[in-house]
């Protein structure tokens, strides 16, 4: 009997049914029940009927790479489905009991049949990580292979992602790639193994944001923690904002960008979107990873900008409208002479960075610091590596919005 068997144990006059699990002691079972929840059972006590033996070869499906294809039919659009790893391509490994990414885009295929008629799609695997594991260079190589697929003949993409740093990576693909067709990330917060899973409504409700009518890099995730729709959230204005609910990812400074009925399919926009287009797609996909991002605490030394001497670029974290202890300041007016850019955000949720109302905002502006609006902290971060490396003007470039990541106000919403 070993972890991944399908068992049968009786205890007390209770049955249980469901998977081995592996356990931390020798005198207890750990089973996971078909409902997705896990039991621990005292051995001693326990008859138990391996109904199943484990055939899961993990190995085989943790080097699983490449492209597949479905069956096409002509009425149908074509989407490309990319999988980076994540939750929504995740699975338990029955040697350790943790979840793993170890999928590729067909099995998410077969895990979601009701994606089945809803479009032509191509499977393609980039990564095969948790989003912890994320880089600017995987960012490179995921846009690289959103520019093949569509050139390819996709009619939308969709990014299947852990959503710990989705935004970072959405954020990246939308300074990155100027593309006629959507491109739609999503993730879920739960597995599929456990009833509460999102996997499910989040990957169909992608699939049709990605076959609508726009050419937005999005992410779609719950709406609410109910099953009823999912919010589209535009890639540079979008931050997970709790750690486990179905509806943890919210757009910064306004209501979503859109909208995806679960029951009906439907897709709106409470906001003028880009539209589709004919054009070829177009990378800009060199990046300077010489940038820091340092968050202002009080009672922080001027020592910790030390990570940014010699760096090309820093991204503070300021307080308020974008304040740091005065100590900080002629550190900064250092880093600017020997040619570091230092651009300033908030801590703030809402809200944006003006550093003209106090004397230390003041200070900070004639040590060189660019105000980044209400850009966020995270976006920001992103769009000073591709700036650094495109635009003739670093400082207009970070003043003013590329891809929608800087609002033209900021005013409360309801």
């Amino acid at each position: 009997m070993n972890p991944g068997d399908r068992v049968r144990v009786d205890r007390a006059d209770v049955t249980y049914e469901g998977v081995l699990m592996p356990s931390t002691t020798d005198e207890h079972l750990v089973v996971k029940l078909d409902g997705g929840y896990n039991v621990g059972i005292d051995r001693a006590d326990a008859d138990t009927e391996v109904l199943e033996t484990d055939t899961y070869d993990v190995a085989e499906a943790q080097t699983a790479e490449g492209t597949s294809e479905i069956t096409f039919e002509d009425d149908l659009p074509t989407v490309s489905l990319i999988s980076t790893g994540g939750t929504i391509a995740s699975t338990v490994d029955y040697r350790t009991g943790a979840v793993t990414a170890q999928f590729d885009a067909e099995d998410v295929l077969r895990a979601v049949p009701e994606l089945a008629g809803r479009a032509n799609y191509r499977g393609r695997v980039v990564a095969n990580i948790l989003s912890e594991n994320m880089t600017p260079e995987v960012w490179q190589e995921l846009a690289e292979a959103v520019r093949e697929e569509i050139e390819a003949g996709a009619d939308g993409v969709v990014v299947m992602h852990g959503t710990d740093t989705m935004q970072y990576t959405a954020a990246a693909l939308s300074f990155m790639l100027d593309t006629p067709v959507p491109v739609v990330f999503t993730g879920s917060q739960r597995s599929a193994d456990r009833p509460s899973s999102d996997n499910v409504m989040n990957a169909v409700c992608a699939v049709e944001a990605a076959t609508a009518d726009h050419s937005e890099v999005l992410v779609c995730m719950h709406a609410t923690e109910s099953d009823d729709n999912c919010a589209l959230h535009r890639g540079t204005r979008v931050r997970k904002n709790h750690t486990s609910r179905r509806d943890a990812f919210e757009t910064v400074g306004a209501e979503p960008l859109g909208n995806v009925d679960w029951e009906t399919g439907d897709v709106s926009f409470r906001r003028p979107v880009a539209d589709r287009g004919d054009a070829d797609p177009r990378l800009q996909g060199e990046l300077n990873t010489d940038v820091e991002l340092v968050t202002f605490v009080p009672g922080t030394d001027a020592d910790r900008l030390a990570v940014a001497e010699g760096a090309d670029g820093l991204v503070i974290e300021g307080t308020g409208l974008g304040h740091v202890n005065t100590d900080w300041i002629a550190r900064i007016d250092e880093l600017t002479d020997d040619g570091t850019t230092v651009v300033m955000t908030s801590q703030c949720i809402e809200g944006r960075v003006c550093d003209r109302v106090y004397d230390t905002g003041r200070d900070l502006l004639d040590a060189g610091v660019i105000e980044a609006g209400d850009t966020l902290p995270a976006t920001a971060y992103v769009k000073l590596m591709w700036a650094l490396e495109h635009a003739d003007s670093v400082a207009e470039a970070m003043q003013r919005p590329l891809a929608g990541e800087l609002q033209e106000r900021s005013t409360p919403w309801t």
